[in-house]
């Protein structure tokens, strides 16, 4: 093939733009960047040879080389991994994958270091080597060609790039930067060596670079022919914890994750029993971007004998834990694994379940740790995962005490951090179930009028304002054999913790307030099941509730604005039947206007919408003139 000229991708073109513009200050990561290409490409050499032994050709051996030439400005990444055909070459480095710009760009904060972590993230780190280098070439042959079907592409990094016919006796690609004027610090062995300690350490591959030695004539080291190894070419999670720093595991995270922040706790653990493997997971110190897309991959990568065979295996965590990051390296799994196998296979379930309890354990030694900055970091946690967290309920049996455990939530005595045992240690004597709200906001369940007897008696209420909620509470029903109650559904019910002559007087109200019920029944029939007075209520007029088994007002409106019909049901409107305005019914002239007055006020106090406010409005203006 002659040499032929291409033009870029229009995504490539922007990547382009900002990597030359942008994210200057973290030039570095260019050399991560490129040799965990290099690295991959040796991966997929190893896993397509699985079934083609040949490809591997006279060069059994996979390595990274790094090397620099001083007078030419270059720096070479080679490898003898998998290589690109010349289609390849045009599609993989012209192009951008799905992963694409758009979201790229979208994800751009104006913070240089964090943007630059973006660069791995999006499948765009060969352009990084565009940070230091004005020209690019990069040489490859893929493996299985012939020498004379080698590539060679060429590009300034501007619109344009060159592919043409080479011949390359070895397979695997060589990237070569020529670096821009100012870059010379690249060309400095030392230099080098300290980047690929930081970054790349952890690959199994040796990353060799030239020895240097001491020339005492000239006083200056000097470059030999003799390659050496450059990084501990073992995988850091295949050391023993004793040789690893926090700062390496830390580190570690950082590259896996491309979050500049350090993780929120990590643990590395060797199994062994039904199925043996290793593990080295983090849990983030803040929520990614992503964290509410469900269909978003893991973030756990699979290793099987510390070959790479993918990342995002989603089967190896339960998608409530999608936020942990880490890899898991299994001894059991064949090299050839699919998604589908990982699905089915038993030694997975095995891994899933282990690695589900050690995150668990991870969250729970931070929980009820007795350092305060230990349960600060929790609570951290919980403000950003815990509703994710919460999801959990409904999809881990297995593991549903241990969740509830780990809940946090707002109560009538604190704003935030009431574990459900806090409750239930604070719980009145003769109280027999754990009462909570459910509500579209704080505001909105601390001021509910359905809270007044509770608040008077001292009762401890959960106010609960996620919208994940309500479906966890459709699989949670109780903790540690106390049910949970909602103080919105059904008459209320304070058992021994109402005397007898609360009772006495509440049943005297109902029974002479019985004719002013009927006749507000009546006025109301189209809008409540029931009228009925009750005792719930101390400064508000009227409530609205609904009965046990029915939908709250709450999740009803949460499934409309999803788009779904709720079940059509009426509610029951109570009636406090010691309050001046509800004694203000009787003998009044505006009976149904006023009745149908306190019904919207009752449901625009549980939060709900009006279906006619102007009605409302019409009502309320028209006493007011009276």
């Amino acid at each position: 093939m002659s040499k032929q000229t291409h033009s870029f991708q229009a995504e490539v073109k922007q990547i382009l733009h900002l990597v030359t513009h942008s994210l200057y200050s973290n030039k570095e990561i260019f050399l991560r960047e490129l040799v965990s290409n290099a690295s991959d490409a040796c991966d997929k050499l190893r896993f397509e040879a699985l079934d083609k032994a040949e490809l591997f050709e006279d060069q059994p051996t996979l390595e990274v080389r790094v090397s620099f030439d001083a007078a030419a400005r270059t720096v070479t990444i080679s490898d003898n991994g998998i290589g690109m055909s010349a289609d390849e070459a045009v599609s993989h480095l012209g192009t951008i994958a799905k992963s694409g710009t758009r979201e790229f760009m979208a994800k751009l904060e104006g913070d240089q270091k964090k943007d630059a972590n973006l660069i791995g993230q999006f499948g765009v780190g060969f352009y990084s080597g565009f940070i230091v280098a004005d020209r690019i070439t990069v040489e490859t042959r893929r493996a299985g060609l012939t020498a004379e079907e080698g590539v060679r592409w060429t590009s300034e990094g501007t619109g344009d790039y060159e592919v043409e016919t080479i011949s390359k006796p070895g397979r695997g690609t060589d990237v070569i930067l020529h670096l821009r004027e100012g870059e010379d610090e690249f060309l400095k062995t030392w230099r080098l060596k300290s980047i690929i300690s930081k970054y790349s350490d952890h690959i199994s591959l040796p990353i060799l670079m030239r020895k240097e030695k001491w020339d005492p004539e000239r006083s200056e080291q000097e470059i030999t022919d003799e390659w050496e190894s450059v990084n501990k070419a073992s995988a850091l999670w295949s050391r023993s914890k004793s040789e690893v720093t926090q700062e390496q595991y830390e580190e570690f995270y950082k590259q896996i994750s491309y979050d500049s922040d350090a993780p929120l706790a990590y643990t590395h653990n060797r199994v062994e029993g039904r199925s043996e493997y290793t593990q080295l997971l983090y849990i983030p110190a803040k929520a990614p971007m992503d964290l509410w897309n469900r269909d978003k991959r893991g973030g756990v990568k699979l290793y099987v004998k510390r070959v790479f065979i993918m990342d995002d295996a989603e089967a190896l965590m339960p998608v409530y834990l999608r936020f942990v990051k880490g890899v898991i390296d299994s001894a059991d799994l064949p090299l050839n694994v699919s998604r589908e196998l990982l699905q089915e296979s038993r030694d997975v379930k095995a891994i899933r379940e282990g690695s589900t309890k050690r995150v668990l354990g991870m969250l729970e030694t931070l929980a009820d740790s007795e350092e305060q900055a230990d349960r600060d970091k929790y609570a951290a946690f919980w403000k950003d995962f815990g509703s994710v967290l919460k999801e959990g309920i409904g999809e881990d049996h297995q593991n549903q005490e241990r969740l509830a455990k780990l809940f946090r939530f707002a109560s009538t005595h604190a704003d935030a951090g009431v574990s459900f045992a806090d409750y239930v240690s604070r719980m009145k004597e003769g109280q027999e179930s754990i009462f909570y709200i459910t509500a579209d906001s704080l505001a909105a369940a601390k001021n509910s009028p359905q809270l007044e007897i509770f608040r008077k008696k001292g009762i401890e209420v959960l106010l609960l304002v996620d919208r994940v909620d309500e479906w966890m509470l459709s699989h949670l029903y109780e903790f540690e054999g106390k049910p949970l109650q909602s103080v919105a559904k059904g008459a209320v019910d304070l058992g021994k913790l109402q005397d007898e002559a609360e009772k006495a007087k509440a049943e005297e109200a109902a029974e002479a307030f019985k004719p002013m019920l009927d006749k507000l029944k009546e006025a109301l029939k189209d809008r409540a099941k029931d009228v009925r007075v009750t005792t719930r209520l101390v400064d508000s007029p009227a409530c609205i509730v609904v009965e046990e088994g029915e939908l709250s007002g709450h999740l009803a409106r949460l499934l409309k604005q999803a788009g779904q019909n709720a079940p059509a049901s009426l509610p029951t409107l109570e009636i406090n039947a010691e309050h001046a305005l509800v004694k203000k019914l009787e003998g009044s002239a505006h009976f149904d206007d006023l009745a149908n007055v306190l019904f919207d006020q009752a449901v625009l106090a549980e939060g709900g919408n009006l279906e006619d406010p102007a009605a409302y409005v019409k009502r309320v203006n028209a006493m007011l003139l009276a």
